[in-house]
């Protein structure tokens, strides 16, 4: 497919009359090319750069993931996944969605490795959340710089605080205080142990 066409050629492309492509010129909403003739001849692959993808590309597909942290908020879970589900479908996109159920600090999530390694493989052109937070809670810039590496768009429905962001930090933080509490327990710092177990139940105050 040539890339360079006339303006007859552009504006049977892009669906619109040659008026319509003459109108959309003088207004700098495109610009033409002009041959050594003197010829105007317009960019498709700038036109319409999905006629130009590489067949690698065009299989690249739309990962929609969704997160919570604990058993108890499978309820919220499914609800994302849902969200997720119409919003894509109403995009037309064919999509996948992964999910995962565990605390937002957690890099090795099955579901969260999966998604990292499509992405790294070039398997990805389109990652769809609900929350930046659904992500990770922290480190989700990370994520969104390799994704801009290997050139994914990255759609965030709701670009607010997460509504459940407090819940959802305190299941974490607790989380974290468990790990540590087991590999200190029995140790000789009672001490640390007696130190975690105070931030514990400040955590838990606090959601009551």
């Amino acid at each position: 497919m040539d890339r360079l066409v006339s303006i007859g050629e552009a504006a049977k492309a892009l669906g619109v009359s040659i008026t319509t492509l003459r109108r959309w010129e003088a207004s700098g909403k495109l610009v033409a090319e002009h041959t050594a003739g003197g010829h105007r001849r317009y960019d498709l692959a700038k036109l319409k750069p999905e006629l130009f993808r590489s067949e690698a590309e065009a299989c690249r597909r739309t990962v929609a993931y969704a997160r919570v942290s604990s058993h108890d908020q499978k309820g919220d879970l499914e609800r994302q996944k849902q969200v997720l589900e119409l919003y894509c479908a109403r995009q037309g996109w064919t999509f996948e969605v992964i999910a995962d159920l565990g605390c937002g600090m957690n890099y090795q999530k099955k579901g969260l490795k999966r998604l990292l390694e499509s992405i790294i493989e070039g398997q990805v052109g389109r990652l769809v959340i609900t929350h930046k937070d659904r992500l990770l809670r922290f480190g989700a810039e990370l994520v969104f710089a390799m994704c801009e590496a290997k050139s994914v768009e990255v759609v965030i429905l709701n670009q607010g605080e997460d509504t459940t962001f407090e819940e959802d930090l305190a299941k974490d933080v607790l989380e974290i205080i468990t790990v540590f509490s087991a590999r200190l327990y029995g140790s000789r710092s009672r001490k640390n142990q007696k130190l975690l177990d105070g931030m514990k139940k400040a955590v838990e105050d606090s959601q009551s």
